[in-house]
């Protein structure tokens, strides 16, 4: 099932995919909830704040995903991933391949090539990090998810070190020519998405 929610705040977002974790059993339907979130960083558990390089107004929350900080903004699709993978019969490093795949696959739709990066979880191109992903793992259930940039202002990425990576850049689909709105290519992550995680 796909929830399309909008723009919507980070952190009640955050708990309710807690909530939604917490409440299921066996039987509870994996769910995607594609979404945009209002300018926020976010800050995994083992996540260093020096990775925050200057001051600025955009909140910073400490969240319960692994990995270090990122960014999250309007013209940025989230997808967030809450599936129950003893049920799949897969486990978590199968997961990320699979959510990077759908979004190699998505640009590849549109000519751009893009890659893993061995040792740092996302997908690139040239170098440039077009998409982050992050999960938490819960008896045997996931929350968190990815984040692709379509059309956004990349300038709050300067204040940080991407993931952790100092110097690392970023890119995203209208810098590369491709001319989806968010609403297009969240669509189109989400359907590349349920035909590869829940394959």
């Amino acid at each position: 099932m796909v929830r399309s929610l909008g723009c919507v705040e980070y952190e009640p977002t955050w708990r309710a995919m807690q909530d939604f974790t917490a409440r299921r059993d066996a039987d509870t339907p994996d769910e995607l909830w594609l979404l945009e979130h209002p300018p926020v960083y976010t800050l995994g558990q083992a996540g260093r704040r020096e990775h925050l390089l200057a001051a600025t107004d955009i909140p910073l929350v400490p969240i319960d995903r692994g990995g270090q900080i990122t960014y999250h903004g309007p013209g940025q699709v989230v997808i967030y991933v809450l599936v129950d993978l003893r049920r799949r019969g897969y486990g978590v490093r199968e997961l990320v391949a699979r959510m990077e795949q759908a979004v190699i696959e998505l640009l590849a739709a549109h000519a751009v090539a893009a890659q893993r990066l061995a040792g740092a979880p996302g997908v690139y191109v040239e170098g440039a990090k077009i998409a982050a992903l992050g999960l938490r793992v819960k008896r045997g259930c996931t929350y968190h998810g990815l984040a692709l940039n379509v059309d956004m202002d990349l300038a709050p990425f300067a204040a940080i070190n991407p993931c952790g990576y100092a110097g690392m850049r970023v890119t995203q689909c209208r810098d590369l020519g491709v001319s989806l709105l968010p609403v297009e290519a969240g669509q189109a992550l989400a359907r590349a998405l349920l035909d590869g995680v829940y394959a």
